[in-house]
């Protein structure tokens, strides 16, 4: 494992040497830009694992992507590896189905100290709730990006991420009414503490939520990427690409169903990723939106 190899599959050529929030974030891009959000092995018959040796093999040397434990283990060990002050925190879900953070702290992400402040560094998430730059850990305040404006707030020390979104256009309206798309602007992500974990107190939930029928991960087969000015994502047979304010304070939504025969293919040309066993796609009707 080294630090060159990992930059070559994410295409940075920038500086190394200094540890500064230009250099974090331009890093952070290449990765979420490069690295697919995606849980493929659950659907054609491979193990997650949380060992950092396998994450890197995969991801790295297979280009595949994954979810939050292998995107977020990898960058901060990357991170780390550059010098820069880095842990792990743990957050809860916000499930919009049910109005309801899970009770399962199932999400991992990095946070980094720099110059004195506090950020928040999350590679895995994916769809239209990624974070496209590292958020400065502050109450109430707006943090505009692409993707839309992210915002932070603090109750009784417990942390709350929150997105707003822009309107949608939905170019193929049969897709309209798609469980798949958020109907809310607002809509909260996920809340955290600051207690930091190791990827031992991840070990349950990465059994979990590739086993059990009533994990998220189970029930649909999920690849997204984000792309110079949007995000495209596979689930089960729908591919969407999603073009951010390609109108005033509006976001273009594009739909198609795949046929089987061209889940692989499009895989290889919009995801860049090549499966060694066979995909079996699913999408039961759930909690996963756009």
């Amino acid at each position: 494992m080294n630090l060159e190899e990992y930059f070559a599959r994410i295409g940075y050529k920038g500086s190394t040497e200094k540890q500064d929030l230009e250099t974090l974030t331009d890093i952070f891009q290449h990765h979420i830009h490069a690295i697919p959000f995606e849980n493929l092995s659950i659907h054609c018959g491979e193990t997650i694992t949380l060992e950092l040796e396998h994450i890197y093999k995969k991801i790295v040397q297979k280009k595949r992507g994954g979810w939050c434990m292998e995107n977020n283990q990898l960058l901060g060990w990357a991170l780390k590896g550059l010098g820069y002050d880095t842990s792990f925190l743990g957050a809860y879900v916000f499930n919009p189905h049910q109005n309801a953070y899970t009770t399962l702290m199932t999400h991992l992400m990095v946070k980094v100290i720099l110059d004195g402040k506090t950020y928040i560094v999350d590679a895995g998430f994916g769809v239209s709730y990624q974070m496209w730059e590292p958020m400065e850990l502050v109450s109430g305040k707006d943090q505009p990006q692409a993707p839309g404006i992210f915002r932070f707030t603090e109750i009784n020390g417990v942390w709350h991420l929150e997105k707003m979104r822009r309107k949608q256009y939905i170019a193929n309206q049969s897709f309209s009414s798609s469980d798949l798309l958020e109907k809310k602007e607002c809509r909260k992500v996920y809340m955290f503490g600051l207690e930091p974990y190791t990827m031992e107190d991840f070990r349950f939930q990465c059994t979990y939520l590739q086993t059990s029928p009533d994990s998220l991960f189970t029930k649909k087969s999920i690849c997204t990427l984000q792309t110079t000015n949007g995000f495209r994502a596979l689930i089960g047979w729908t591919f969407t690409e999603t073009t951010y304010n390609y109108k005033e304070n509006m976001d273009l939504v594009e739909f198609v169903t795949l046929e089987d025969e061209e889940v692989e293919k499009t895989l290889k040309e919009k995801f860049n990723i090549t499966l060694e066993r066979k995909l079996v796609p699913v999408n039961v009707k759930g909690p996963y939106t756009i």
